[in-house]
């Protein structure tokens, strides 16, 4: 295995900072704190190794809580990987015997069924998924690919992960493992799943050791113009951030622990040196590992790493030689992670731990007796034969601040909350690679807050150097709705136009919704607007053209009146009844204007009106036309008969015309005060129309008072029809059988017209008949008369009338 720089740096940070306890005065001035270093060798073997060995002594076969020198046990700190520290606190939590964690975040540690004494200073990765999802819901991601390491961190990582991307509706596009021993295929698999997906941005679950393979194989693979979401795990290390591996890692981003500055840190890493310490042998490693050399007269053998690379050959990551190591060798001419300071983010939490059990301990020493936390009796523990169960009640209580002002305290579950940096990997003018902080991530118990920073520029590593757009389908638009794709995630779906009346007024929606009843949808669906308001109006043609016609015929109505009374005197004229020929011409002014009612707006009053009106002009007139039939029918009997007959008085007509239009008019009130007509919003002849219309009320009243109207024509008909027969000189019962043919033509004509047509031309063909019935009465009972009279009045005399 290849040696860690970064995890020797881990361990120097530990030991320097037990040194710096050990030389203050306010914490632990009493007692001096030791440590012992086992190697986990990144393995779970070795790791649980090491925990039995720390518990027994090495050599004794039961734990007694002492190291290899005798000296007492007091807590672990580490491991540096979740895996690790799981193995090792499964055998550790047996004795109660405290654990601090600086680079696990599994979320299964902070169960403290299974992990009674686990406790650690770097959240946990719910804490980092929930915060994963929140930035890839800022930048409007819905696609995500996912790679993960073959351990529990890659593995529940990308699990936890997955369960907040489903919560918040968005889709993992393909879920790999990178395999911890190489194996072509598996590899292979990992790096196809991320060339053959749609989804431009992937989530990286591993540590950098066992990222570096996969890096490899993208940049054999030559796989660009992707995004990367980093876990804290390999986001600011060295070994992945070189400037070789930009043009395919470029543009990073993710979340790491907060940066800090540690004193004296950069000091004591460089005070290292095989020399000082003969049988160190993990410094040994390091100098032969950092300079390719062998230490003269050490055991420690070579570090030579070997991983298979992209082409199934074996790839010597350091070439080792045969030279000795001088001791010469300077470490300012090394670069390597283990003399990188400047990101000093997992290494602060080592920091943290390192004194997170200080202060417990020196809590612990200054207890006094009665005022201890254990009862009964509140008794206190004592160094150094405390049980470990009593510094873990100090542990789960400690609150403290750190050097950088930081509140650091632990939570029941022995996570700690505080705030992620989010970085983004840029390239700076030295052409390295560059940690470039774009935003924060502030987290507690209860609350979150994502911010990204208004003046931070962030490298995208795409074509356009533009935010990458990473969705299977493209957001619908407004005026369409989703529509799932069987067997395919939610993010996968076509966009489907809304019905006829629906609209979608958002991008994205699942469903259209319905417009009111006076909306319609628009063209493109995207809102509802105000339907078209369709009735006959007067500025446009047709009713204009009506207007135009009723006005006309109530003029040429008025010319006849003029002639007609100008020539009252004449025989023609006061033949048969001139005041039933005026009541005529005022009836037939009135059903001509009433066609006037059905032009415009209809309202309660005018569609009240127009009926009312229309079936009383019509009773007036054809009850005045009864009256002459009657005297026509009788004048024909008078004719054929051979006794003595006597005509009917004129008083009798009016009687007649009298009773008729009051049996009307009583028809027509309670027509009026039981069931009237009303205005009517008929939606349902037309979906993108409100025709306004008159509804009739009751139809068997409107039958009614329609019904004496045709009675009274049916009698005057065949009254007319019989009479029809009198001398030429009784001309005037043709006109008006010729008259009453006419009104029941264009009346019976009017029906099937009236039921096949909707909307406003519905009303025209209502008034088309009005008009062609009254211009018919008109035309056919004065037109001869008026010509007698103005054009022939030669006939115009007693003896001729």
């Amino acid at each position: 295995f290849r040696f860690n720089f970064r995890g020797f740096r881990w361990m120097k940070t530990m030991i320097h900072m037990i040194k710096e306890i050990n030389e203050r005065k306010d914490i632990l001035p009493n007692f001096t704190l030791g440590y012992q270093i086992f190697d986990t060798c990144f393995t779970v073997s070795k790791s649980v190794e090491s925990a039995l060995v720390f518990l027994t002594g090495q050599e004794e076969n039961k734990p007694h809580l002492r190291n290899s020198t005798g000296a007492y046990l007091v807590a672990m700190i580490g491991a540096g990987g979740s895996s690790l520290s799981i193995a090792a606190s499964r055998t550790l939590g047996l004795y109660y015997l405290p654990q601090v964690g600086y680079a696990s975040t599994r979320s299964i540690l902070s169960d403290k069924h299974q992990f009674p004494t686990c406790l650690r200073t770097i959240p946990s990765d719910k804490a980092q998924s929930t915060a994963m999802v929140k930035l890839i819901q800022h930048f409007g991601w819905v696609w995500i690919g996912a790679i993960a390491a073959d351990d529990d961190y890659g593995k529940y990582g990308v699990k936890t992960f997955k369960e907040e991307m489903e919560a918040a509706n968005l889709c993992v596009a393909f879920s790999e493992i990178i395999p911890k021993i190489y194996s072509k295929e598996k590899m292979h698999k990992a790096v196809n799943a991320i060339k053959d997906s749609t989804a431009r941005v992937v989530v990286l679950y591993a540590s950098d050791t066992d990222l570096s393979p996969f890096v490899l194989e993208v940049v054999y693979h030559n796989i660009t113009d992707r995004t990367r979401r980093a876990s804290e795990a390999w986001i600011t290390s060295a070994l992945i951030a070189k400037p070789e591996y930009f043009p395919y890692f470029g543009g990073s981003i993710g979340f790491a622990r907060p940066r800090a500055d540690i004193p004296g840190l950069k000091e004591f890493l460089y005070d290292v040196h095989p020399s000082k310490d003969p049988n160190d042998v993990l410094t040994i490693e390091f100098w032969q590992t950092a300079f390719n050399c062998t230490w003269p007269h050490s055991s420690v053998p070579y570090n030579v790493d070997h991983r298979v690379n992209m082409t199934g050959k074996e790839d010597r990551l350091y070439a080792m030689s045969d030279k000795f190591c001088t001791g010469e060798e300077r470490l300012e001419d090394l670069k390597n992670t283990y003399l990188d300071v400047s990101q000093l983010r997992i290494t602060n939490n080592i920091k943290q731990a390192v004194y997170f059990m200080a202060h417990a301990l020196d809590t612990l020493s200054k207890c006094e007796e009665g005022y201890g936390p254990y009862i009964p009796g509140n008794t206190c523990a004592y160094i150094p034969d405390f049980e470990p169960w009593q510094l873990m009640f100090y542990l789960k209580t400690l609150k403290f601040t750190t050097h950088d002002g930081k509140r650091m305290e632990i939570d029941e579950n022995g996570d700690v909350f505080g705030y992620y940096d989010i970085i983004n990997w840029q390239l700076n003018d030295d052409g390295e690679i560059a940690f470039v902080k774009v935003g924060e991530y502030m987290f507690t118990n209860s609350k979150f807050e994502l911010v990204i920073e208004g003046n931070a520029t962030i490298f995208w590593n795409t074509e356009s150097s533009e935010l990458p757009h990473s969705v299977c389908a493209d957001l619908c638009p407004p005026g369409t709705r989703k529509g799932i794709r069987q067997g395919e995630p939610i993010c996968c779906f076509n966009c489907i136009p809304c019905a006829d009346g629906h609209v979608s007024q958002e991008p994205g929606q699942r469903e259209c919704e319905k417009c009111d009843e006076d909306y319609w949808s628009n063209a493109q669906r995207s809102e509802c607007v105000l339907k078209e308001v369709e009735f006959l109006a007067y500025d446009e043609a047709l009713g204009f053209t009506l207007v135009i016609l009723t006005i006309f015929g109530a003029l040429v109505v008025l010319a006849v009146t003029i002639v007609y009374v100008i020539y009252r005197h004449t025989p023609l004229v006061r033949a048969n009844d001139r005041e039933l020929s005026f009541l005529i011409q005022i009836s037939l002014v009135i059903t001509l204007l009433s066609s006037m009612l059905f032009i415009g707006k209809p309202y309660d009053w005018s569609c009240k009106a127009c009926q009312v009106t229309l079936a009383l002009g019509f009773s007036l007139c054809l009850s005045c036309i009864l009256g002459k039939t009657i005297s026509l029918f009788l004048a024909y009997r008078i004719s054929k008969s051979k006794t003595q007959l006597t005509s009917i008085r004129p008083l009798y007509q009016k009687i007649i015309v009298l009773i008729s239009v009051l049996i009307e008019i009583g028809l027509c009130t309670a027509y009026l005060v039981l069931e009237p007509p009303k205005v009517y919003k008929n939606m349902e002849s037309q979906n993108i129309k409100i025709i306004l219309e008159c509804n009739e009320g009751s139809i068997e009243f409107l039958c009614s008072v329609f019904a004496i109207d045709i009675f009274l024509a049916l009698l005057c008909f065949l009254m007319t029809f019989v009479a029809r027969q009198l001398p030429d000189n009784y001309y005037e019962g043709k006109c008006i059988t010729f008259g009453m043919l006419f009104f029941f033509i264009v009346w019976i004509s009017f029906i099937p017209a009236y039921l096949s047509t909707k909307g406003k031309f519905k009303v025209a063909v209502e008034i088309f008949a009005i008009l062609a019935s009254s211009y018919g009465l008109l035309g056919c009972i004065f037109a001869p008369k008026c010509f007698i009279i103005l054009l022939r009045p030669k006939r115009n005399t007693n003896e001729i009338v």
